[in-house]
């Protein structure tokens, strides 16, 4: 059954996945731009007339990078937070420092840190020859985030599609919105906060750590002086932490790699949960879930007893963060190169 509303039309069992935008008003629809009905909102049928072939493009790439390594899913999945939490999914993230632009590759929680940019080049070139000009590079690290957690053995969702691509990067924004491993709970929850997400997306979503790997650097003062005093951090388990410290000494190895989840690291399943509950959260913002909040605690059983329920909010929160601030209509653009605005 299909309800119109102006000129958005929406079937009822995906009204949870339109972006506000439609609801408001946004750009209402109107005729303009490349995609769908070209509209001011985001819509999982966008590209169904002007790219048909677009989703089955980007996921067969992006099997086959995976494919070749398995990691490859958790960092394409990376890739779409460090883009959103930074002036929204707006594909800011890919682009290369020139003239007028300082790139978000060189900020602090990127460097040396964020991969995956040949992967969606690899997509968004197959998409030029294609459909030339169609196809926004925001919308293929979405599709991407999406198509990795799949193949990781997680959750399936419709893509809300239509976003376009920014004119700039905010280095200064990829510094200070991205949560970092040793930032407090409560810094955590303000960041998620400013993009409009609650408690319940920042536990669900924390659980993409189900999948990957982090580096020495990031959890080392855990291991050796988690509070100025000398001391490993009291809440991390003993024979976990010693393990650690076998392949991350005090100095030096900072880019020696550790699982997230050390039971299942290249499966999207629910053991990131039990690992916290039992003291083996590798990141510093991985524990504190777990250790400083009854709330967030509450969560972190819930989806540790419940796999589906954790499956199913991950899926929800990702719809909503990659609805956070898209750029629609005539703004922005369409890129026919993501690493450089046209």
């Amino acid at each position: 059954m299909a309800i119109q509303l102006g000129r958005c039309i929406v079937v009822v069992s995906l009204l949870a996945l339109i972006s506000p935008l439609c609801m408001g008003g946004g750009y209402g629809g109107y005729q303009g731009g490349h995609g769908g009905y070209q509209g001011g909102y985001l819509y999982p049928q966008f590209y169904d007339k002007s790219c048909p072939k677009a989703k089955e493009i980007v996921q067969s790439i992006v099997a086959q990078a995976v494919a070749r390594e398995a990691r490859m899913a958790a960092s394409l999945l990376r890739l779409h937070f460090h883009d959103c939490f930074v002036k929204g999914c707006d594909a800011s993230v890919l682009l290369d420092s020139s003239k007028n632009i300082i790139s978000e590759k060189g900020s602090n929680p990127n460097k040396n840190s964020l991969r995956g940019f040949e992967v969606i080049d690899e997509i968004k070139a197959t998409l030029e020859k294609v459909c030339p000009q169609t196809i926004s590079c925001a919308d293929i690290v979405t599709l991407a985030a999406r198509d990795s957690t799949v193949l990781a053995g997680g959750p399936y969702w419709e893509v809300p599609l239509g976003r376009r691509d920014s004119l700039g990067a905010s280095i200064s924004g990829s510094n200070h919105n991205i949560p970092a491993p040793n930032d407090t709970l409560p810094t955590i929850i303000t960041k998620f906060k400013l993009q409009h997400l609650d408690l319940v997306d920042l536990v669900a979503l924390s659980g993409s750590h189900t999948i990957g790997l982090s580096r020495c650097t990031s959890f080392r003062q855990r291991l050796y002086n988690q509070t100025g005093n000398g001391l490993a951090d009291s809440t991390l388990e003993e024979s976990f932490a010693a393990q650690l410290r076998g392949g991350c000494p005090r100095s030096g190895g900072d880019n020696n790699l550790f699982p997230l989840d050390r039971v299942s690291p290249t499966k999207f399943d629910n053991l990131y949960y039990k690992n916290i509950f039992y003291g083996k959260g590798l990141l510093s913002s991985d524990q504190i879930l777990f250790t400083k909040s009854p709330d967030t605690m509450a969560l972190v059983k819930l989806y540790a007893e419940n796999e589906k329920l954790f499956l199913e909010q991950f899926a929800k929160s990702m719809v909503k963060m990659g609805n956070i601030s898209p750029l629609t209509g005539y703004n922005g653009e369409v890129r026919k190169n993501c690493r450089f605005v046209n």
